[in-house]
């Protein structure tokens, strides 16, 4: 018996010995290729490493930056929070005299169908008419365009992030429209006209407006479920603005804050100037990425739903990259991509059932196979 376990021991220790050989041979072959690597897994139960290297190696990360503002706003506004657009006018009789003013509060769920149900809603409350035009009301955001950092990203990756902002500020194509403010007020405008109440655009100055009605968002889960399901740039920089009450600079350094209190991650450690990851001077490493999603999947009241936000491998709108069908609905992660940056970090589950965290980010010449082969090593 005790020469058996012994053989036994020896056998588990020869496998471990060469599976580290294998993730160390990984990413020495991708340093020798001119890539610099940041990588490691751990044991979610207890947090202890099982393989790393230079894990503490700050890189550009791409969107798994959304794996950090995503868990912040969870756990700071709560999942069940809503952003709420104010209609105002002055309604008297069925009719608004002057203008009906939208005043955008940062909810980036603000579409054409959402519309549709507002308009709705003030029909039932007996609007026919308005006399004046639509307004928009963008005060809740600052004057400031883009995020910090942006001087190397491409000129139309985002659109303008406005308060109130329709249809994600893009055409019915898809792309960036040149002047947002003005689809928007034609959107509603068409909209309303279609629920029958009549926009006679003559001017004119309301007596005394008031706040007609509030239209609140889906919940943030909903939000941040989109977010990290689809990687929605504008969506996440919308709610960083709202974070910092229409500021990014207060919006990031809230998001610091919070993980500086929380995590005892310094700024040192969440390097970000934005919440997407678009921008090129933000720097995490892998332990940093590793540290907020072992909290968050210990994390009763947040949790849950940051984990179900992430992509499920062979799960729409998953593209898996690589063709290992074993790891089908095994892995829980969020993408990164940029022009020379390739990231994944997330959850794995083992054959016997184990989860794992983990997180891998390249900066260089890499592609999606150089991630997903050391994935399926630690899957299998």
């Amino acid at each position: 018996m005790r020469v058996l376990l012994k053989a036994v021991i020896v056998l588990l220790i020869s496998v471990m010995a060469l599976a580290a050989e294998d993730f160390q041979g990984w990413a020495k072959g991708l340093e020798a290729r001119g890539v610099k690597v940041s990588a490691g897994i751990w044991d979610a139960s207890t947090g202890r490493v099982l393989e790393r290297h230079l894990d503490d190696q700050a890189l550009v990360p791409a969107s798994t930056t959304k794996v950090v503002s995503t868990y912040a706003l969870l756990k700071t506004l709560k999942p069940d929070f809503t952003i709420e657009t104010e209609i105002w006018g002055d309604l008297k009789d069925g009719v608004v005299q002057g203008d009906l003013t939208f005043k955008g509060d940062g909810d980036p769920s603000f579409v054409s169908e959402r519309i549709w149900m507002l308009a709705q809603a003030l029909k039932k409350m007996g609007l026919q008419r308005v006399t004046g035009n639509i307004r928009l009301d963008q005060s809740a955001f600052d004057s400031q365009r883009e995020p910090d950092g942006w001087q190397n990203t491409t000129v139309d990756t985002l659109p303008p992030v406005l308060a109130l902002s329709v249809n994600h500020n893009r055409d019915e194509t898809g792309r960036l429209v040149a002047d947002p403010e003005r689809q928007s007020r034609d959107i509603i405008q068409r909209i309303l006209q279609e629920a029958g109440i009549t926009i006679e655009g003559r001017g004119g100055v309301p007596g005394n407006p008031r706040k007609l009605l509030g239209w609140t968002s889906p919940p943030l889960r909903s939000m941040v479920l989109d977010i990290n399901k689809w990687s929605n740039n504008f969506a996440i920089e919308m709610l960083v603005r709202k974070y910092g009450a229409g500021s990014w600079p207060r919006g990031v350094k809230r998001i610091q804050a919070f993980y500086q209190t929380s995590f005892g991650l310094g700024p040192e450690a969440i390097q970000i100037t934005d919440g997407s990851g678009l921008s090129k001077d933000n720097r995490l490493s892998a332990r940093t990425l590793a540290i907020i999603l072992r909290g968050a999947y210990h994390d009763f009241e947040a949790g849950p739903e940051f984990v179900t936000s992430l992509k499920v491998t062979a799960e729409k709108p998953w593209k898996l990259r690589e063709k290992d069908g074993n790891l089908t609905r095994r892995v829980r992660a969020k993408t990164g991509h940029l022009d020379l940056v390739n990231g994944l970090c997330g959850f794995i589950q083992t054959l016997d059932g184990q989860v794992r965290v983990f997180a891998i980010l390249l900066n260089g010449p890499c592609h999606d196979e150089d991630v997903w082969d050391q994935v399926s090593r630690w899957a299998n």
